[in-house]
Formats: structure tokens, C-alpha cells, sequence
């Protein structure tokens, strides 16, 4: 391990933790790819079981030198800066309560049709722009049955910091891409409908309307594959997105509530529309990309 106490909290190989914004990260290594940042022991450990690969490493001194170890040995030969914690909250801004945070390089998306190719219930995000929703919403998947997750790019990047921490890393559990299609024109036909049609999925859009069915409608439970469609925090999902889709669907409220936040939302509708389905472990890796045998160019940070 190469464990190097720091000395300057202004260091430019800190920048990664404390002065870049995400999108600054995301834009590393382009046009390759660029990195992301993991917080905590355990969901490094889980980024690495998914063949993600680690740049450098921040870490309490502590943690570094005790329970980390196991972790940080199998990052390999990258540089790992330690420091007390209250250090560490200088130059991250925040309480680093989980004492350990890791730069890992991005990793090439899968296409959208080798997600679905095999798929029972697949979510879809349209446009859903908090990340600490999409990291909910992907625990909720992980955990709940979803065989997949596709985004549009409207989207938030599930990769960011804060989607990852709330997502306990089920980011690296189950597969997910962004939808690369045509730009929808007002009033147009979903494209994102249509290709899930193509793929063969009914589709079931979450949202209050007058022809909205039960979400305990025995008729849904009865597909052999649906798509959830979830839309964006107060708008929901664009009218056109409802109107094409086979179902819109409502979940049954009481005390006068009309609505749940998405996360809230996602984690009922899973529940319900993947009893019947049991949990696909062990495809991400395969899904996920292909893990890189060379190794990634020296960082440059963007200006």
C-alpha cells in the first residue's frame, strides 16, 4: 500500500474529492471515459466485485491503517492519502462519516437491447433529475425484483456521489444504461415507448389520470414482461410518454394523499409487479461492460 499522509489540504491530486464538480470528473480521460467517486468500504467492495477500477483513494488514517486494509489491498498499487478525520472534513466540505472514499474510472455502458434481451420487468427513468431519487430508486430495483434499469438522458447520472451513497452501491448491481434514442417532439409518439414495445414489454406508466388502473390490477401481474416508466420529480412523465403507453397506473392512497415522491413510488410498484419474479443476481458483470486488461491513461484534470 502506498499510504501517503497529506500534508497540503490544497494538493492538485485532491482535487478529484474536494474542487471538481461531477460533471468536471465525468469529463476526466474524454473521449474514453472519466471517473466517479465511491464512498464507504462497502460499496467500494461492491464496485470492485463489479470489475470497476480504482484510481486513487482518500482515506481517515485510522481506517487506513485498520479495517480499511482488506479494501485498500485490493485496489492494488494506486496512491492512498490519509489523514485524520477532521482533515478530511476540510477538504471535502462534509463529515466523511464512512472515513474512506475512492476515484474509480467509469466503465463502458451496455445497449439498451442486451438489457432488455432477457429481461422480465424493466424500469425506465424518464428525466428523473434528483440523484438521491435514482439512488433510491435503484435500491428499491436491486432489492425488489427489477432484472434492469434504463435512463433517459434527461436523467441524473446514477453514477454521481450522492446517487451512489443512497443507493448503497446497487448501482454496481444491477444492469443500467441511458437510452440513446431520437429526440421526442412535442406531442410526438414516445420513442421510448416504442422501443420498449420493440423489445417486447407492455408498458405501464406511474401517473394520476382519469383511465389510471389499480397498481393491485391482476391484469398487470399477469404480463410475462413489463416495463415501469417513472417520470420526473413534479411534472411525472410527459403526456405524450402516458398516452402511449398499454397501462397507467395509480397507487391506492388513503387520508386524502394524491401522490408519493418517486422513490416512494418506485419501491411500492416494484414491490407489487415483481412478487412473481425472483431476483437476477449475477449478470451485471457480463452487462456491464467488459473489464479493461490495459491500464487507463495518466489523470488529466479538466480546466
Amino acid at each position: 500500500m502506498q499510504l501517503t499522509e497529506i500534508q497540503d489540504i490544497h494538493d492538485p491530486q485532491l482535487d478529484l474529492y474536494a474542487r471538481l464538480s461531477e460533471g468536471q470528473l465525468f469529463h476526466c480521460f474524454e473521449p474514453a471515459g472519466g471517473l466517479f467517486i465511491a464512498e464507504s468500504s462497502v460499496i467500494i467492495q461492491r464496485a470492485l466485485d463489479a470489475g470497476y477500477r480504482p484510481f486513487s483513494m482518500l482515506a481517515e488514517r485510522g481506517l487506513a491503517e485498520g479495517k480499511g486494509r482488506e479494501v485498500i489491498a485490493r485496489c492494488g498499487d494506486i496512491p492512498v492519502y490519509t489523514a485524520e478525520r477532521e482533515v478530511l472534513e476540510q477538504i471535502t466540505g462534509y463529515a466523511l462519516t464512512r472515513g474512506m472514499l475512492c476515484a474509480m474510472y467509469r466503465r463502458p455502458l451496455p445497449d439498451a437491447a442486451r438489457i432488455c434481451r432477457d429481461a422480465a420487468r424493466i424500469v425506465v427513468l424518464e428525466n428523473v433529475m434528483n440523484p438521491t431519487n435514482v439512488g433510491a430508486i435503484f435500491r428499491s430495483a436491486a432489492a425488489l425484483g427489477m432484472d434492469g434499469i434504463l435512463l433517459t438522458r434527461g436523467s441524473s447520472d446514477p453514477l454521481y456521489r450522492r446517487a451512489v451513497r443512497v443507493g448503497m452501491g446497487t448501482v454496481f448491481q444491477i444492469p443500467w444504461t441511458f437510452l440513446n434514442l431520437p429526440r421526442e417532439q412535442d406531442g410526438g409518439q414516445s420513442q421510448t415507448v416504442r422501443f420498449l414495445r420493440d423489445m417486447g414489454f407492455r408498458t405501464v406508466a406511474m401517473a394520476l389520470s382519469e383511465d389510471s388502473i389499480s397498481l393491485e390490477d391482476p391484469v398487470l401481474q399477469a404480463q410475462e414482461r413489463l416495463a415501469v416508466v417513472l417520470g420526473t420529480e413534479g411534472d411525472g412523465l410527459a403526456v405524450n410518454t402516458i398516452a402511449d403507453c398499454d397501462y397507467t397506473v395509480r397507487i391506492p392512497m388513503a387520508h386524502g394523499v394524491d401522490s408519493l415522491n418517486v422513490a416512494a413510488a418506485s419501491a411500492v410498484a416494484f414491490w407489487q409487479l415483481g412478487r412473481r419474479q425472483r431476483p437476477n443476481s449475477g449478470t451485471f458483470s457480463s452487462l456491464q461492460g467488459e473489464k479493461a486488461g490495459s491500464p487507463a491513461p495518466p489523470l488529466s484534470l479538466p480546466e
